[in-house]
Formats: C-alpha cells, structure tokens, sequence
C-alpha cells in the first residue's frame, strides 16, 4: 500500500508539471501571455530544477550544502563555452543546447566529486561552512576566467595578457567581465524536458535501493554503518547527482540570455535556492517544484511596489514557513490524507462486492 501512494505522489508531480506547461503553451499560442511573464518561464525552469536538486541533498541525504550556485555557475559558462566552440560545426541549435546541457552537467559533476571527496566527511555546520567557501571558490575561478576561440581552437589563461589568440579569434569567457555576446539558445519546451527528466532521475533515485540507503543514512549514521553500508559512497553519490543536475540547470540559465557574469552565481543565490527547498518541504520534491514556481515569480509580481516589495516577500516567507511547519496543519493534513485513504478504501471494497 506505501508503495502505492509514493507512485501517486510521483504521477501527481509529473502531472502537476505536465498541465503547467501545457497551460502556459496554449495561453502563449493565444497570445494571452505578457513579454515579463514569458521572460519568467525559463528561469523558473531552471529554479525548479535546482531546488529539485538541491532537495537531494538537503532534504533526502540530510546535509546542508550552501555552495548549490557554484554548481550552477559551472554549468553555465561551460555550456556557453560549449555553444559558442560548435556554432560553427553544428548548425541546429537544439542540438546545441543539448550538447551545451550536457557537458555542463559532466563538468560540474566533476566538480561535485571534487569538492565531495573531503567535504562530505564533514557533518552539521562544518559541511554547510565549507560547501559555501567552495562555492565561492568556484564563483571565484570562473570570474578570474579567459577563454577564447579562434580558427586554431580554443584557448584559456587566468590573465588577460596571456589569452594569445590569431586575428580572427573572439572573447567567449573575459574574466570579471563574463561572457558577452552570448547567443541566446535556451527555450522553455526544452526547460520543460529538463525538469522531466531531473524528476525522473531524483525519484527513481529516492525510490530505489540506493535512495532507501541515503535516508538510512539520513536517519541514523551509526546504525547504517553497522550493516555494512558505506556512508560516503552514497552521500557523494546523491552530491554528485545534484551537482549534475544542477550544472545542466546552468547552461539552460547562461543561454538564456546575451551577457552573464559569475556575480550572478554568489552566496545569495544559493540561500534562495535553500529557501525554495526549506519552504517546500524537506524532501518533498512535489513542494519544491510549486515552492520554486511560487516564491520566484512572487517579487517579480510585486516589482511595483519599489521599497516595499523584498518587506512583503519576507513577511509573505516568515507566513508560509509558519504555516508549512505548524504542528496542527500538520496534523490536519495527516487527518485529512487518512481520510481519502479510507474513502477510496471503501469504494474499492464496494466495487469488488459489485
């Protein structure tokens, strides 16, 4: 019967997301939609995404990690870095997306393994203190980044007077300055496919074996290693995923627009990302995609107000965080859930009488 309910739950999710995007398309078709409003759907895919992921690791492996914008950074200069070296060779520009998506994802996997290998035998306060030194660790690397391309290839220096390219190379990476010039490939059928598939991936996971392993190790560290299960292993494995995952939400977020600096990828956003997911539910994936949706286009909607908009969006996060972990909502959603679990018993039961 649980395994039941955790399949509903996870229909509910794709279904949740499917009609989302279905909605949107037809009011676009319609032109129902304004130009701010469909300036909102990519990054709301790629937030959705990361908060997705970050869920991972925060909410089904129990360690907080602050350095989730790292990641995304990552992923987003490598797929422009990637974009911009096939121009030339691949002439339709989904592929390129996809090829730009993919090797972001690897490389800030990559960059997920190194930075787990130590940290991750951390715990508490000391992993989310060092999580947030290597996130700016990354942001700071790809800031002090040149990378250029010419007809010989590309090239990439840490200083600007040893960037040595032919006549005809340009700029695609200049340090401080970021990538200018970007050409904008991200579209929101394609963020669409990406949530698919980082909630295919996340829930297969947390369903599986290897998932039933990390929150074993969410639960009780001491008694998971008495049976035999290695600790690290399956923590970094749950890092690295969301490291993935997150690297791909990147390069849709760096292709989305023009000119992007590694500013964008600092502390802060890794706190909203957090709060997306605290809001939502710890390990609620179905609570981060709406918590994500919601709180992102929440101050962009009350853009209006000027000084009184980031007030109302702290009062409107204290309200939900209250609400969402008040005891007594609990306890009615509990009561509530018990109740059509017993309805839909009863109709079973008179259907097989029948």
């Amino acid at each position: 019967m649980k395994k039941l309910n955790i399949n509903k739950t996870n229909l509910a999710t794709y279904g949740i997301v499917i009609v989302g995007f279905a909605v949107m398309q037809i009011l676009s078709m319609l032109g129902l939609l304004s130009s701010s409003l469909k300036g909102y759907l990519i990054p709301i895919c790629v937030y959705i995404v990361l908060a997705v992921s970050l869920n991972l690791v925060v909410g089904i492996s129990g360690e907080l990690s602050l350095g989730h914008a790292g990641f995304m950074g990552v992923g987003a200069f490598a797929g422009i870095v990637v974009a911009a070296a096939l121009k030339d060779v691949v002439d339709s520009n989904v592929l390129r997306l996809v090829a730009a998506m993919i090797v972001g994802g690897v490389i800030a996997g990559v960059a997920g393994v190194i930075v787990g290998v130590p940290v991750l035998r951390l715990r508490g306060d000391y992993l989310a203190i060092v999580t947030l030194a290597f996130g700016e660790i990354l942001k700071n690397i790809i800031g002090n980044l040149y990378i250029g391309k010419d007809s010989e290839g590309l090239h990439m220096a840490f200083k600007a007077e040893n960037l040595h390219m032919l006549e005809d190379g340009k700029k695609i990476i200049a340090g401080p300055m970021g990538a200018a010039g970007v050409q904008k490939l991200s579209t929101f059928p394609m963020g669409f496919v990406l949530i698919l598939f980082t909630l295919f991936v996340v829930l297969n996971l947390v369903n599986s074996k290897e998932g039933r392993a990390i929150k074993a190790v969410r639960d009780n560290r001491i008694a998971a290693e008495s049976v035999g299960i290695n600790v690290t292993a399956f923590r970094l494995k749950a890092f690295v995923v969301s490291a993935f995952l997150a690297g791909m939400a990147g390069a849709l977020y760096g292709l989305n627009f023009s000119s992007i600096t590694a500013s964008k990828f600092n502390f802060n956003t890794s706190i909203n990302i957090l709060v997306f997911v605290v809001l939502g539910g710890m390990g609620n994936i179905l609570g981060s995609v709406i918590s994500a949706t919601v709180l992102y286009v929440l101050p962009e909607a009350m853009r209006g107000l000027y000084d009184y908009r980031m007030i109302l969006y702290a009062i409107v996060l204290i309200l939900v965080m209250l609400f969402t972990w008040s005891p007594k909502v609990k306890g009615m959603v509990q009561v509530a859930k018990a109740a059509i679990a017993e309805k839909l018993n009863l109709k079973k039961e008179a259907g097989n009488n029948g």
